[in-house]
């Protein structure tokens, strides 16, 4: 047994990440935040200066695949050089020895971990150990990390050892999602397996408040906390009350202390964070949806911010025996950079191809613009130098020149969206999406159908087999009196003819069940669609989005139950929904079991956070709710990011148990 004794030879002050020493001008969003909280690890846990000038020092980080998804949507390649990151190496790959230069570790805490980086100690691959964990490494481990070091005469070089307590991946200013790899452990289908053993579940819950933990850190808050009653939404909060509360016990260790607690904007007020259950609404994670971020996710592969798109290899008919050829694929990330994507992710899709369009126009308008000027000075194939150095009355074109970059860029976006609204496009054509996702809404807001439901699942062009049974399983969930047998055969033997997979149904069916047992069906509010008439701008011939029989369907502004549920308990308002939802208030000495809230002032600030799975059309719904509101702000969380088809195959594999 190592005595502690080793700890102290290896000085390796175990240090928490210090929240005090944020730049002035305070981060307010949790992406601002978590990026500052990375590039101040990636600095050797120093506050990076502003405005220096001096080159920055040289040096390499290992990540393990956690911190990959933690660091990538929020730092390009480019960035990371500029803060002296010349090579990134997953830590599990063959990595040659480079024996002058810092390594900074960016790793969760596990064993296979641990042991890979006491291997690197004793080969000695480089000249200084900076150890950053992702989640709080536990005593034992970091004893084996010193007697590795020991074992290797490796101690001087193991230069810090840190906590970082990043263990979430924030995709958005206002939405985080606890992690990528793994997430089959923390899913819904996880979570709601008939035969999880008590001590799975447990590990579940440990894991979720892990990151729960890690995200109150980063956002240097303590929040107010609010579950429901009986599920495991509950659990998690009952978890994270206590883990909160015991490291505000620990005063000498206590992660909030200081300048930090003042949380965002509003010092003077500590965030609402409301824990709800995936149980609460199935339906829209169902649903097809009408907006470009949500509709990306759907129907392509997007995830942490980057959609890959197959490009088809032309469907002219190969000669016999001939291989086809290969897809190319196509990477677009989206970033919080792209104004575009931020001014129009959550709009409606006909709303986006038509102001792709205008971009697109513009961008022409100027490009043309160039080459008029070039062509009047008869600088048809001259470089960009000669021009530059032409006389004053060049001006003109020397500022459409230097707009040039800025003009280049500009077009690298316009193609990419091109690109990707044309892949929606696609699929919204060929499955008829529109139809889908007004009918849909008309389910849910309990509007008068306009045609049968037999007819879509019946229609061969409409939608594939997967869109047909996400429309039944809506109807299924939404409807107040579930069919009668006869009826429902009827609809089971036609979705069968569609070629549609009945498992998720039977999951579907014990869910109703029970919760019509526990709780009334959940209401989607009056949200209605309105048609608005034919595309005006895009069905110009001169369009590159075809968007004939495509409806224009505008969105009326309505709130999902997540956002109405965060709604009455940010505003304090008294509701039978929400009206015995527990309170957790971790800075109270002793643990109070009531439901009444002690503060009864409404809160500026909330955060949603679903255990058991999210999505984009609920994030966008609390986003526009949070627009209508005035200096309220909301974030969304969620323990993983499902679009519709990942949610229907857990479904299914719950359908068939």
């Amino acid at each position: 047994m190592l005595d502690v004794k080793v700890h102290s030879e290896l000085r390796v002050p175990r240090h928490r990440r210090c929240h005090r020493h944020l730049p002035a001008k305070m981060a307010t969003s949790i992406r601002e935040k978590q990026t500052a909280a990375l590039r101040r690890m990636l600095n050797f846990n120093v506050p990076p200066l502003k405005n220096t000038v001096t080159e920055p020092v040289w040096k390499v980080l290992i990540y393990d695949r956690f911190g990959q998804d933690i660091i990538s949507p929020l730092l390009a390649v480019k960035e990371l050089r500029d803060m002296g990151i010349t090579l990134h190496l997953l830590l599990h790959s063959d990595r040659d020895s480079i024996p002058d230069v810092p390594a900074i570790y960016f790793v969760m805490p596990t064993e296979e971990n641990i042991d890979r980086i006491c291997q690197d100690l004793r080969n000695q691959l480089y000249e200084s150990y900076y150890l950053n964990f992702i989640s709080a490494i536990s005593r034992s481990k970091l004893e084996d990390i010193a007697s590795a070091a020991l074992g290797a005469n490796a101690v001087t070089q193991v230069t810090k050892v840190f906590d970082q307590y990043l263990n979430f991946i924030t995709l958005e200013d206002d939405m985080f999602v606890l992690c990528n790899q793994n997430k089959e452990l923390i899913s819904y289908h996880a979570i709601n397996k008939p035969d999880i053993m008590d001590t799975d579940m447990e590990a579940i819950m440990d894991t979720i408040v892990d990151s729960l933990f890690c995200f109150f850190v980063t956002l240097g808050a303590v929040p107010i906390i609010r579950c429901p009653r009986g599920n495991a939404a509950e659990m998690v909060a009952v978890k994270l009350d206590k883990k909160l509360r015991e490291n505000l016990r620990d005063a000498r260790n206590s992660l909030f202390t200081g300048d930090t607690m003042g949380a965002g904007q509003f010092s003077f007020q500590r965030p609402l964070i409301v824990l709800a259950d995936r149980n609460l609404d199935l339906a829209t994670p169902l649903h097809h949806s009408w907006t470009y971020q949500a509709l990306i996710h759907d129907v392509l592969d997007f995830h942490l911010n980057r959609v890959t798109l197959e490009e088809g290899a032309g469907s002219e008919a190969l000669p016999a025996g001939a291989r086809p050829k290969k897809k190319n694929k196509r990477i677009y990330d989206l970033t919080a950079a792209d104004k575009f994507w931020q001014k129009h992710k959550g709009s409606p899709f006909p709303e986006v191809a038509e102001s792709v369009q205008q971009e697109l126009d513009t961008y022409r308008a100027q490009e043309d613009e160039v080459k008029r000027l070039k062509s009047i000075m008869g600088l048809e194939g001259e470089d960009e130098g000669a021009i530059s150095m032409l006389s004053d009355n060049t001006a003109k074109l020397t500022s459409a020149v230097s707009s040039l970059p800025e003009l280049l860029e500009k077009k690298r976006l316009i193609d990419l969206h091109t690109n990707v609204a044309t892949a929606v496009l696609d699929h919204i054509k060929t499955r008829k999406l529109d139809l889908y996702f007004e009918y849909e809404e008309k389910l849910m807001s309990k509007s008068t159908l306009d045609k049968s439901l037999l007819d879509i699942i019946s229609d061969p062009d409409a939608g594939t087999p997967e869109d047909k049974i996400r429309l039944f399983l809506i109807f299924y969930i939404t409807s107040q009196q579930p069919p009668s047998e006869a009826d429902l055969d009827q609809y089971k033997k036609a979705l069968m003819d569609a070629g549609c997979d009945l498992s998720p149904l039977s999951y579907i069916k014990q869910w109703k069940a029970f919760t019509k047992m526990a709780a009334t069906p959940a209401n989607y509010g009056n949200s209605g669609v309105k048609p608005m008439g034919l595309f005006s701008m895009v069905m110009n011939t001169g369009s590159q989005f075809v968007m004939e029989g495509v409806k224009n369907l505008v969105l009326k502004q309505h709130n999902l139950p997540v956002t109405r549920i965060l709604d009455n308990l940010m505003d304090m308002k008294s509701n039978p929904e929400t009206d015995d939802y527990r309170y957790f208030d971790p800075k109270m000495l002793r643990g109070s079991e009531s439901s009444i809230p002690r503060n009864k002032n409404p809160f500026q600030e909330a955060i949603v956070f679903v255990v058991g799975g999210g999505n984009y059309i609920e994030y966008q719904n609390l986003v526009d709710y949070a627009k209508a509101k005035q200096g309220k702000r909301v974030l969304y969380g969620c323990s993983e990011l499902f679009n519709a088809a990942q949610f229907v195959k857990q479904l299914s594999q719950l359908g068939q148990k």
